[in-house]
């Protein structure tokens, strides 16, 4: 079993309760059942959150709107359950939508899980957003300072040179600055973070 699914599914339980419309959406293979459940009205959160993660995780572009909304969702748990549903649908508009998402500053204390899941999508929208989402993330005293720490992590993993310029800038932060540090190590090849370039 997909471990994400495990997790989803233990908590989505509990939220239900005894309702037997959990066990139906869990069973059923019907993707035209479980897309109708992202549209009837009345149908609790987690109803809709395990309909969407069944649908995008089985490629059924139907999900997209709705794992889109739990991606910036308040609670964690949510966004990165349909952080992994998004990333196995590879709808071309989830890149567009995780930048909209991660430079949006009304809802920048939600933008953690976007930022990471626009790192791992590796589009062309990913270091634009991460680069603009970190700028932002670099006065001292900002409260969503650790949204600046993933920026800075998913720079490095993604080892652009556009990423440069913003990751100097941040090396002074008090928080951000040893996972800008350790971005630019690796994109001066420096894996070590030694100074020394790795030997191959």
């Amino acid at each position: 079993m997909d471990p994400e699914f495990g997790s989803l599914t233990d908590r989505l339980e509990q939220e239900a309760g005894d309702d037997p419309v959990y066990g139906r959406l869990l069973a059923t293979g019907d993707h035209d059942e479980l897309a109708a459940v992202l549209t009837a009205p009345g149908m609790p959160l987690w109803a809709r959150e395990l309909a969407a993660f069944r649908l995008g995780t089985a490629g059924d572009r139907r999900a997209f709107e709705a794992l889109v909304l739990l991606l910036n969702h308040r609670d964690p748990e949510r966004c990165v359950s349909a952080a992994h549903a998004l990333a196995v649908l590879g709808d071309p508009r989830t890149p567009r939508a995780a930048a909209a998402l991660a430079t949006n500053e009304l809802r920048v204390a939600y933008a953690l899980v976007p930022v990471r899941l626009l790192a791992a999508l590796r589009a062309p929208e990913s270091v634009p957003a991460l680069v603009t989402a970190l700028r932002r993330r670099l006065a001292p005293d900002d409260p969503h300072w650790r949204v600046g720490v993933a920026c800075a992590e998913g720079l490095g993993a993604l080892a652009d040179p556009r990423a440069r310029f913003v990751l100097e800038a941040a090396r002074p932060h008090p928080r951000i600055g040893p996972a800008a540090a350790a971005a630019l190590a690796r994109l001066s090849g420096d894996v070590t973070g030694s100074g020394r370039t790795a030997p191959p």
